[in-house]
């Protein structure tokens, strides 16, 4: 898993494409929300952000 984040950040780096770094973490985060929403006692307060 370090090793695809090391991977990502050397592109953005190389490439200079900064930009992407938001969009990642918005996805990453968004996806861990529908994962701990998926059975946990905290998913009816998740679906009402929605």
């Amino acid at each position: 898993m370090l090793d695809l984040l090391a991977d990502l950040w050397g592109f953005m780096r190389q490439r200079k494409k900064y930009w992407l770094a938001p969009i990642i973490i918005l996805m990453v985060l968004l996806g861990a929300l529908i994962v701990l929403g998926q059975g946990s006692a905290i998913a009816p307060f998740i679906y009402t952000l929605f």
